[in-house]
């Protein structure tokens, strides 16, 4: 070699990977320089580990600021990566030349445009070669290149058709500018040590600037006074997904796994391509045969001609995937591009790479709980009554409490009951820099978790945040900060006179209680402030119901029946008579029977005695009688209807089955004037839609057989309403039967409505 050879080449591109391949078995070279960050000189031989699985990438974080961060990816069909591990499989030394991620992070982050360019030399390329879609272009003229006869000389030729762009277009960025200087120091350096007999791979856009001349005072003076940090560096797993361009990372692709296949196949790609996509649709129970396949391929390739491309790419094969395949629907085409051509592949990086202590714990509790990381999501039942299961949830309690997002609590499917949770876990990249930030509280999960559940309950001001502080502990398992909490939650609700903030903060602190039980804590004194805040709640809560707007009077009914849900859980065996339960009956007798108060929160609390068993049908009657009277405003009458009907629609079967319930709200709303009728419509309609079909065609059909009561009076013969119309055409016949003189007129009042 005369001098050093500059491979320039696209990220993430497979025929790049094989061009550079190709080069370096040409050249030989004594020694590999990589665009990346200097740092990862000391990891980079983990590459060769057998541990190490692609996709993954250089992390490196600010190590007092681990937010601070910055990733450099790479696939197995990544340039980078195979040149990485053709150095290593070679003996050859490894270096990496990119500006140092101390200035990186300082400045502002990783400099992910495409090769480094201010505007996309790939368009200004395409449109040279009369091609107006540059992705295309490339494809055809690089990603599909096989069997190069002098990969150098095509290396040469990118580099030539880059410095033409920059000579039109400026040589980019400060950013560029700076990373370049770095770079060619960095070239110096390299030659002083190993010779001229080196390779470096670095993105296409920098190579001309490499090749110039500059001096290296010019160069040292350009990074002068860069501002750097402390960073610290390591491996972490990467997905397909965010090697996408769709994930918001500047440097991606389209397809990764289309561009993952194109590496790997040997021959045939188009044919190896389609019978993929019909085996993973033939997996999701749809119709594809190998005809399918094989009119698939001919199709693509006929596409590819008339389009005038060397060979059928993935908007050829997309093509006839959905012609052939997919019977023209975009529905399992969605399908073929999630799981194909973005693919959902999930790297692995060894143990032996640098990780914080909290990283290796969790990494530890992984194993241990047979909860392997996956780019997919994955739901899971627990069973909090066996050890696994109850670690299981620990753990993912604890991960929340401390950012780390990695499960999502579902609606559980195994069941209800506060033995069994569901969970959605999903593994994204990104948690390992929510990982490095949570280290900053601790060396292990748990004893970072209770760090950080300290640091919130002394800076939560809210009662409402504090209880539902206290909850979070018992789920994740941590006792250790169960006594700094409760101080808090004390403190704050000696101090809160506010009844709302009381009732929202009573439903967590409740069902922490309960969640106590099945995690075999003690809550005695959980419980000791439950049951303060339930009896202040009782005392304020009929003074703050008065005078409310209609929306707040619709949150505070909301509240009401929170605060009953959470009494029911802490007094659930009550004594008559005596305890919570029966002090909360007298305030929701209070609330029922006081006017003045919001309709809407009147009716709730007569429902709640209702369903309680703890208000006769006969009062339940009269106080309907007396929200629905004439006296009483439409709207504020409607109010009272959604509060007492509006429980999740199980208001229309206490219609159905109450005969005198219906008859009340049937009579009052025939009485509505139609100036009205308007105002009240959203409020009914909001009420009886709520109601399931069965419930809504029940009601129906007793109010168009005449009423309430019809449907009985068919089956029973009995009941409070007379069709007098139709009792009056057997008059005549029952007369002549009885020897009755027939009178010569018969009542036909019916029934007006």
């Amino acid at each position: 070699m005369s001098g050093p050879v500059l491979l320039g080449i696209r990220h993430h591109g497979p025929g790049s990977a094989r061009a550079v391949r190709a080069a370096l078995e040409r050249s030989r070279p004594a020694a590999l320089l990589i665009e990346g960050p200097p740092e990862a000189d000391t990891v980079v031989h983990l590459a060769d580990e057998e541990g190490m699985r692609p996709p993954v990438a250089l992390l490196a974080h600010a190590a007092d600021d681990p937010g601070r961060a910055a990733f450099w990816p790479l696939a197995e069909f990544s340039p980078e990566w195979v040149a990485i591990r053709w150095a290593l499989a070679h003996g050859v030394p490894v270096r990496f030349i990119d500006l140092p991620a101390a200035h990186t992070l300082a400045l502002g982050g990783e400099d992910d445009a495409p090769d480094g360019a201010p505007s996309d030399p790939l368009a200004v390329l395409a449109a040279a070669a009369g091609h107006d879609d540059p992705e295309l272009w490339w494809e055809d003229a690089v990603e599909h290149r096989r069997g190069v006869d002098d990969p150098l000389a095509s290396f040469a030729a990118v580099a030539d058709a880059m410095a033409e762009l920059r000579s039109a277009f400026g040589d980019g960025s400060d950013r560029d500018r700076l990373r370049e200087a770095h770079m060619r120091l960095r070239i110096r350096d390299a030659r002083r040590q190993f010779g001229d007999g080196i390779a470096v791979v670095c993105g296409a856009w920098h190579v001309p600037a490499l090749a110039v001349k500059r001096t290296v005072t010019a160069d040292r003076q350009a990074l002068k006074g860069l501002p750097k940090v402390k960073a610290e560096l390591s491996w972490v797993p990467w997905t397909h997904r965010r090697l996408s361009r769709r994930s918001g990372y500047g440097a991606g692709i389209d397809a990764p796994g289309w561009y993952r296949h194109l590496f790997h196949a040997p021959d045939r790609p188009v044919e190896r391509w389609l019978t993929e996509v019909a085996r993973l649709l033939r997996d999701e129970d749809f119709p594809v045969s190998s005809a399918h396949v094989i009119e698939a391929v001919r199709l693509a390739g006929t596409l590819a001609a008339l389009r005038g491309r060397p060979l059928a790419g993935l908007t050829e094969t997309t093509d006839a995937v959905r012609a052939v395949m997919c019977d023209g629907s975009d529905v399992p085409l969605a399908l073929v591009r999630d799981r194909l051509v973005v693919g959902n592949v999930l790297g692995e990086v060894p143990d032996t790479a640098p990780a914080t202590p909290l990283q290796r714990d969790l990494a530890r509790l992984q194993r241990s709980l047979r909860l392997k990381p996956e780019a997919d999501a994955r739901d899971w039942d627990f069973d909090l009554r066996k050890d696994t299961d109850a670690a299981r949830s620990r753990l993912l309690h604890r991960l929340r409490l401390l950012g780390v997002g990695w499960g999502e609590p579902v609606l559980s499917r195994a069941g209800t009951g506060t033995f069994r949770e569901s969970w959605r876990l999903t593994w994204e990249p990104g948690l390992a820099v929510r990982v490095a930030e949570a280290s900053a509280w601790g060396t292990t999960v748990p004893g970072a978790a209770t760090a950080r559940a300290e640091a919130l309950a002394a800076g939560s001001a809210a009662l409402a945040d504090v209880t539902a502080l206290a909850e979070h502990c018992l789920l994740a398992g941590l006792p250790g900060a169960l006594p700094t909490v409760m101080r808090a939650l004390a403190d704050r609700a000696a101090l809160d006179t506010d009844v709302a903030h009381l009732a929202e903060a009573l439903p967590a602190l409740v069902r922490s209680v309960r969640y106590g039980d099945v995690r075999r804590t003690d809550t005695a004194a959980l419980r000791e402030v439950a049951e303060g805040i339930a009896e202040r709640v009782f005392v304020g809560l009929p003074a703050a119901c008065a005078g409310l707007g209609a929306d707040a009077a619709a949150a505070m009914r909301g509240l009401v029946d929170q605060v009953h849900q959470a009494v029911g859980l802490l007094d659930p065996e009550p004594v008559p008579g005596t305890g919570l339960r029966h002090r909360w009956a007298a305030v929701l007798g209070a609330l029922a029977g006081r006017d003045g108060l919001p309709g809407g929160i009147r009716g709730r609390a007569a429902r709640l005695l209702l369903d309680g068993g703890l208000l006769p049908g006969e009062r339940a009657a009269r106080l309907m009688g007396l929200a629905l009277s004439a006296g009483t405003a439409p709207a504020e009458a409607a109010a009272w209807i959604e509060g007492f009907l509006g429980s999740g629609g199980s208001g229309g079967a206490l219609l159905v089955h109450d005969e005198r319930l219906l008859a009340l709200v049937d009579d009052w709303l025939t009485a509505v004037p139609a100036g009205a009728f308007t105002g009240v419509l959203p409020l009914l309609r909001r009420t009886f839609s709520a109601f399931d079909p069965g419930t809504r065609r029940a009601l129906g059909e007793q109010i168009r057989r005449g009423g309430p009561g019809a449907a009985e009076t068919a089956e029973h013969g009995a009941g409070t309403r007379l069709d007098e119309e139709r009792a009056a055409a057997v008059l005549p016949a029952m007369h002549l039967l009885l020897g009755i003189p027939h009178p010569g007129t018969a009542h036909t009042g019916g029934d007006r409505r």
